[in-house]
């Protein structure tokens, strides 16, 4: 594999016929929704909930989550795209930011258990699991979009980046860090955690969904934080802190405050968890 990255120069079209492009950022996206649907519908099970309700579940958090990652990313952007608002359609192209997914996302979340009045704690456990294994899957495409990548590099892993993606300050180097593998590493192995954590829930019939969600949201904001010290994409930067490593850090802090919260309020009735 580390051969692989190493000489594997990537594009990011895979099928061309005539004027219609089929980009691998849009297939791997779509590949890592469709394996989040799946996840959630195979835990949905345990809990008594349909695949039906799974399926309008993921319809909400598929139209929030997306046009949270473009609202984000345009205004992360917004002087590129006010010279070119056409580019703000553009998705197959990149441009999703995860942050303003996970937010757009949360709040489809809020609604529809509102409307449908779900536990909300507890259809986020089910949803969380299968969003790190989309994330995980996912960085791929920034792979072949030739966009997530870190400082240079002489590890055998290494990935060669085009001179016309290559920030000005690094034209003279060729190899850099794949922070895209390390953010999909990172985020399978959170996956993984989670599974593990529904797996005790089940089997002890333990209520703290919350738990589950709270702890994806730590764990990713602290990768994403780790990671964002040798990442070489454009962001603001806030008092020597890249934007996305603040809205990490609290992130990070809501989580603590939130368990603070949870472990002194009062226990939570369990005949009332649906």
């Amino acid at each position: 594999m580390f051969t692989f990255l190493h000489t594997f120069n990537p594009q990011p079209i895979l099928i061309s016929l005539g004027p219609f492009h089929i980009y691998w950022y849009g297939l791997i996206v779509v590949t890592g929704i469709i394996a989040a649907i799946l996840v959630a519908v195979r835990l949905g099970r345990f809990y008594d909930f349909s695949s039906d309700l799974i399926f309008d579940l993921s319809f909400w958090l598929i139209v929030g989550g997306l046009l949270g990652a473009r609202l984000y990313d345009v205004l992360l952007e917004l002087p590129y795209y006010i010279e070119q608002p056409l580019a703000v359609f553009k998705v197959w192209r990149g441009g999703l930011a995860i942050h303003g997914a996970i937010l757009g996302g949360l709040l489809s979340l809020y609604l529809f258990s509102k409307k449908y009045k779900h536990n909300f704690w507890l259809l986020s456990s089910l949803v969380v699991p299968g969003l790190t294994l989309a994330l995980s899957i996912g960085r791929w495409g920034n792979y072949f979009n030739q966009e997530i990548f870190g400082l240079p590099t002489s590890l055998p892993w290494g990935i060669p980046i085009d001179i016309t993606h290559r920030p000005d300050a690094y034209m003279n180097f060729e190899y850099f860090h794949p922070t895209f593998l390390y953010e999909s590493i990172g985020s399978f192995i959170i996956f993984v955690v989670l599974l593990l954590m529904h797996r005790y829930f089940i089997r002890s019939k333990a209520t703290s969904y919350q738990l589950s969600t709270i702890s994806f949201l730590m764990t990713y904001s602290l990768l994403r934080f780790s990671l964002e010290f040798i990442r070489l994409d454009r962001t603001p930067v806030v008092l020597g802190l890249r934007w996305p490593q603040w809205i990490s850090f609290l992130i990070i802090l809501i989580s603590i405050g939130w368990l603070i919260y949870a472990r002194i309020r009062p226990p939570l009735d369990k005949s009332k968890v649906t």
